[in-house]
């Protein structure tokens, strides 16, 4: 019996079928689901994949496979469900965990095309007329969806359902495919909130309280581990804490969440934690300001290790020994958010105070002080992740930005470190131009540069058109900005900003200390790095040092691009559960050696490879049946068979005379050294996205949609559009050989040359000899004017500089690396900074 696909009749889809109507009805879904019911073992490879695009990525913790030792040894924490359409229906599938590289890594991502290769229908045993199409092999697309350029609003193409499944909840709502899990966490960070059941920060209503019977929280500390039936309180939120979640394996709570508040009354102020099921509720209600009437709340000891707001300046007694909990049950407590307008002054609750401090007051704080600033964006960092340490549960990363912002009162910038606060909507429309307010930072000092400012758990965000409202208007060091601000003219203020592109800080100190330091650089093997590099998740940011010898220094005019990178990236991504081991190797991943024989002919083809390359960029050599942009995983093994020996050469480090200008420096060694190499390293480098662009009011949208991260939805109204090509000053390639001369590295220098870009703030500026030695160890070309003060004559030329690049040979130097996985084959590696011996020590 052939099952007919059909669309569950919802509120959101029951004007849908008029909406589809006009479409063809030839659906690549319908027919493969059709196809799926009579299919031996429930598993097909459809004959003819058509592309269908993605329009959603969603992901959950994931579901554990067996005991307690299978649980240990998950391969991956995560599963993801992948909505994708034809353009007639959408349907929500899951994404085989042997798949899950290519999210990682960002090779599938909503927007663009997949042609499923094989998939499954999967049953819920244990669930009536519960199942779901699992995707176990696709081939990526690389090209812009075909299928995505006919739809303007994919919420209204119906969903595919299996006959009998209608009720099927989780195909049909914001819910996991995965049954036992209830809510979605965000793509790229757990900490977020995600997903319908956040529930938005909507007014109050006005009502009247009768607060005789309220306690004050100066009373709670000697009730604690009473018998006493909690008398309710009546608060003001002074602090609000990010979200956290603490989900893991076995863990029976459904929506494992967690935030701190800090609260006060007359008495004092004392801790409140919101729980579980309350966070997706009340989180977005609950904020500084916010007047709250608690019932049915208990008491707890005080969470020791945690941080936690300074709060000197509401010069108010803090009680720290107990802390209030809300909990969904066992007590069900009771919140009631009371407006503005029904707060009396008789209540006697505090107001909000801040410590708004000005840049030019910032080089006065001590070290770790907390402070609140103000000040207009001129420059965004593009969002970043880094792996959060020592978390006992599943891996997470936290997403941060850097930020330069002016408040008139110094010619240097607050340098900011913000990382998420849990605020997604505000975090990705940091642009310049607008103004920005951070509570609760940590001031950073530095020795030798200036001082920046980081996020803690307790720092809330406000940009431009959030700022109504909040208590800190009427502060008197906000009111003076606003002056201040009325006195600029946008014109000018543009001419200095900036966004996107590599940006570290704070530089690397003068001297190297081998320390088992969290905060301190590690020092790795160069097998380590190579693993490192093939580890590296999307946007993630490491920093790294390797010792060794540099052997190679290369000029060059202009950064990586894809199509540079070879052929392969202009083909189809195509991967299975059954060829995720030997995709998972990586990028960077290269074949042995020549042999001694033919090493030399080899390298002088290698060196040949880029520039017959990027002749060949313009003519159209692409096989017929890859024209579009997919192929699939046979396709791809007998062509790569039939040209072995030419990716053999293409894996091996090119060096492009065309575009390094015949500018180079090779150690007198290097080319018997490279015949005695295991590997070289080549993938990283620097790309077109290392580089910051210019900002302008028209191209907002597109360029901070260039700097944020990829969207797990996508939606009409994401732009097309591509941002022009930033205009590249020129870098190095350098070189660097392992200690044991068995591994090579191939890495970026991108030296600061003007005193405009947004790296060269708070960089120690101390003058040098403009040798290479000395410029990879300043990180800039000296002397650093603006860019219309450089004359030809003073600014040093690339090949004054090689010039001194003999002092490199047979140098022992250990090097600091900067390396960012920008999505694809993309990875960047930057060199930020080379020490002699004599600048290194042992701690």
């Amino acid at each position: 019996m052939t099952l007919v696909p059909f669309v569950s009749v919802m509120e959101e889809n029951s004007s849908c079928s008029s909406k589809v109507t006009g479409l063809p009805q030839a659906s690549t879904l319908q027919k493969t689901l059709e196809q799926l019911s009579s299919a031996p073992g429930l598993r097909l490879r459809p004959e003819a994949a058509a592309p269908v695009a993605v329009v959603a990525l969603q992901r959950y913790l994931s579901e554990p496979t067996g005991g307690q030792q299978q649980q240990q040894q998950q391969p991956d924490s995560y599963s993801y469900d992948v909505t994708v359409t034809d353009g007639v229906w959408r349907a929500k599938c899951l994404l085989h965990p042997s798949l899950n590289h290519l999210v990682h890594k960002n090779n599938l991502r909503t927007g663009t095309d997949i042609r499923i290769l094989l998939c499954s229908f999967v049953y819920n045993e244990r669930r009536l007329g519960h199942g779901y199409i699992c995707i176990e092999k696709i081939s990526c697309c690389v090209e812009t969806s075909s299928v995505l350029t006919r739809i303007n609003d994919v919420t209204l193409l119906p969903l595919l359902v299996k006959d009998g499944m209608e009720r099927n909840v989780a195909l049909q709502s914001d819910v996991p495919l995965q049954v036992n899990r209830k809510h979605y966490l965000s793509l790229w960070t757990n900490d977020y909130p995600e997903g319908n059941i956040w529930t938005s920060a909507s007014p109050s209503a006005d009502m009247v309280l009768d607060v005789s019977k309220v306690t004050l929280l100066s009373s709670l500390e000697s009730c604690f581990r009473n018998t006493w039936k909690p008398l309710p309180l009546l608060v003001k939120i002074i602090h609000k804490s990010r979200l956290r979640y603490y989900g893991k394996f076995g863990l029976r709570i459904d929506y494992p969440y967690q935030a701190y508040f800090e609260v006060a009354d007359q008495s004092g102020t004392m801790s409140l934690v919101l729980w579980n099921e309350l966070c997706p509720e009340f989180y977005h209600r609950l904020n500084i300001g916010t007047v709250v009437y608690l019932q049915n709340y208990t008491l707890k000891q005080s969470y020791s290790n945690r941080t936690r707001p300074q709060m000197d300046h509401h010069r108010m007694k803090i009680f720290s020994s107990v802390e209030i909990s809300l909990n969904a049950r066992n007590p069900a407590s009771v919140i009631t958010v009371i407006s503005l307008k029904s707060v009396l002054p008789q209540w006697g609750l505090p107001q909000v105070f801040y410590q708004f401090t000005t840049r030019v007051e910032l080089d006065k704080l001590a070290n770790n002080s907390a402070c609140d600033v103000i000040g207009l964006i001129t420059f965004v960092g593009r969002a970043e992740r880094v792996k959060g340490k020592g978390s006992k549960g599943p891996e997470k990363y936290w997403i941060y930005r850097w930020v330069h912002a002016i408040d008139g009162t110094s010619d240097q910038p607050f340098i900011l470190e913000l990382f998420s606060s849990s605020q997604p909507e505000i975090f990705s429309r940091i642009s310049p131009m607008t103004y920005l307010v951070c509570t609760q930072m940590r001031v950073c000092h530095v020795e030798g540069s200036s001082p920046y400012l980081t996020s803690s758990s307790e720092t809330q965000m406000f940009i431009t058109g959030y700022h109504k409202g909040q208590p800190y208007v009427s502060d008197p060091t906000v009111k003076s900005y606003i002056q201040w601000t009325k006195t600029l003219k946008d014109n000018i203020v543009l001419q200095k900003t900036a966004v996107g592109g590599h940006y570290r800080y704070p530089p690397p100190p003068q001297i190297f200390t081998q320390s088992t330091d969290d905060a301190s650089v590690p020092l790795v093997a160069a097998a380590d790095l190579k693993k490192e590099l093939e580890m590296l998740h999307y946007r993630e940011h490491k920093k790294l040092a390797i010792q060794g010898q540099i052997t190679a220094v290369w000029y060059k005019k202009h950064p990586k691009t894809t199509q540079s990178a070879g052929a392969k990236d202009n083909e189809a991504l195509s991967v299975s559960s059954d060829t995720c081991e030997q995709a998972e190797a990586g990028p960077h991943h290269h074949p042995s050696p020549p042999s001694d024989k033919s090493s030399v002919r080899q390298r002088k083809r290698r060196i040949q490879m880029s520039e017959a390359t990027q002749s060949s960029e313009n003519h159209d050599n692409t096989p017929a049946k890859r024209k579009d942009g997919c192929a699939d995983v046979e396709d791809q093994e007998e062509e790569e068979s039939d040209t072995s020996e030419e990716c053999q050469d293409y894996l091996q480090p090119q060096h492009p005379s065309k575009d390094s200008c015949g500018l180079s420096w090779e150690s007198s060694s290097w080319l018997m050294q490279q015949q005695e190499l295991s590997e070289h390293l080549c993938h990283g480098g620097l790309w077109q996205d290392s580089l910051s662009r210019k900002f302008t009011l028209d191209e907002k949208n597109v360029l901070l949609q260039w700097c944020n991260l990829h969207p797990t939805r996508w939606t009409s109204e994401k732009t097309t559009d591509t941002i022009p090509p930033a205009l590249c000053p020129g870098y190095y390639q350098v070189t660097i050989l392992g200690i044991n001369k068995q591994i090579a590295v191939d890495v970026a220098y991108l030296p600061v040359v003007s005193a405009n870009e947004p790296r060269a703030v708070g960089l120690p500026q101390h003058p040098h000899g403009n040798t290479m030695m000395s410029c990879l160890s300043s990180g800039f070309i000296c002397p650093l004017g603006s860019s219309a003060s450089h004359s030809e004559a003073a600014f040093p030329k690339p090949e004054a500089i090689l010039a001194t690049a003999g002092e490199l040979e047979d140098t022992h130097v250990v090097c600091i690396l900067d390396l960012c996985h920008l999505g694809g084959d993309q990875v960047e590696i930057l060199i930020s900074k080379v020490y002699r011996m004599t600048d290194v020590s042992i701690d």
